[in-house]
């Protein structure tokens, strides 16, 4: 069956409960595979006692079907007239609507590929490397979008509101950009909206897509990392999905696994160790200033004596001196892995 048509019976299921059975002019079942063929129709509604049945006719991209739903009363008779021009007309809808509610559908993945080809033929999409901002902002999502198309490169950029205050930034990938990388510019957006809106954002950054064809994927990385840099309080307003691979791949573990691993990697009392947000902080921020004794010191206002000390004490608790590379890398599984737990 024709993937748009079957995204439509899909969504109509989803959205009313009714179910579309699709067949062929013929009358071959299509959308339910094993089930009997029915005799031609002709045009008009016709409805059945056993089974109770109303079968109708409808056209799409010229190509003619018989549907059938469940019930043969005044009720069903109506629906009929209706998803008949729901289909009929369907083809057409996506043109119509306008560039950010149509950027905003191939984000959420409601566009089939030929949708996104007629907006690319539409608009004059570039084939050139794209990624995807996703945004929480503190602001209205129509202040944010107008600040943020200002920003916007060419035709092909496009800010949009996505749901209530979230919002996304499509950005090509030019030669000539004066940003070094995605997460650059997602930095300089956040000053931008900070200084000139006084509204506060984070904004996760997704991959960069080859084509813009896969920028949904882009758009699902930077709502990944915006979810996981709050699940771990991570520091600043812009964070990419790459920073958080690990715990991705530990997500997509099986939830007695984790347990397991966790297990092995804590007793008793390390278990206890977790609960001090204090010496876990301390260790996080170690991490984070990449094994540097002077510069985490630094940063947490704390006598380097007492930083060694709560090192010392961690070793001594878990049997990881968090100042060797590996260890550092096994405390870290240690936190991600008591999270998801």
């Amino acid at each position: 069956m024709n993937a748009e048509l079957k995204k439509i019976v899909r969504s109509v299921r989803e959205n009313t409960g009714i179910d579309i059975h699709v067949y062929s002019a013929e009358g071959r079942p299509l959308s339910h595979p094993g089930e009997p063929a029915v005799p031609g129709l002709p045009d008009g509604i016709v409805q059945s006692a056993s089974p109770a049945r109303t079968l109708f006719r409808a056209s799409f991209r010229s190509e003619r079907f018989i549907c059938a739903i469940e019930g043969a009363g005044s009720e069903q008779r109506n629906y009929a007239f209706l998803l008949a021009d729901l289909i009929e007309n369907s083809f057409g809808r996506s043109l119509e609507l306008p560039k950010g509610e149509f950027v905003r559908r191939i984000l959420l993945g409601e566009c089939d590929p030929a949708d996104v080809q007629r907006f690319r033929a539409k608009y004059g999409v570039p084939d050139l490397p794209c990624f995807v901002l996703a945004l929480a902002a503190e602001g209205k999502a129509s202040d944010v979008v107008a600040l943020l198309s200002q920003y916007a490169e060419g035709e092909a950029d496009c800010a949009v509101p996505v749901s209530g205050k979230d919002c996304a930034f499509v950005k090509f990938a030019g030669e000539d950009s004066d940003y070094q990388s995605p997460t650059d510019f997602a930095d300089f957006l956040a000053r931008s909206l900070y200084e000139e809106l006084g509204i506060r954002c984070r904004i996760g950054v997704g991959g960069v897509s080859r084509r813009f064809e896969e920028a949904g994927v882009s758009y699902r990385q930077a709502c990944e990392a915006l979810r996981m840099s709050a699940m771990f309080g991570a520091k600043g307003s812009v964070h990419g999905y790459r920073e958080f691979l690990l715990v991705r791949m530990l997500e997509d573990l099986p939830a007695g696994k984790r347990s397991e691993y966790l297990s092995i990697l804590l007793d008793g009392e390390a278990k206890e160790l977790l609960k001090d947000e204090d010496m876990v902080g301390t260790a996080e921020e170690f991490l984070e200033n990449s094994l540097n004794v002077s510069e985490t010191s630094r940063n947490l206002y704390m006598h380097r004596n007492t930083l060694m000390y709560r090192l010392d004490k961690i070793e001594r608790v878990t049997g990881l001196n968090l100042r060797k590379f590996s260890d550092a890398v096994s405390f870290r599984l240690i936190t991600i892995l008591s999270k998801l737990v």
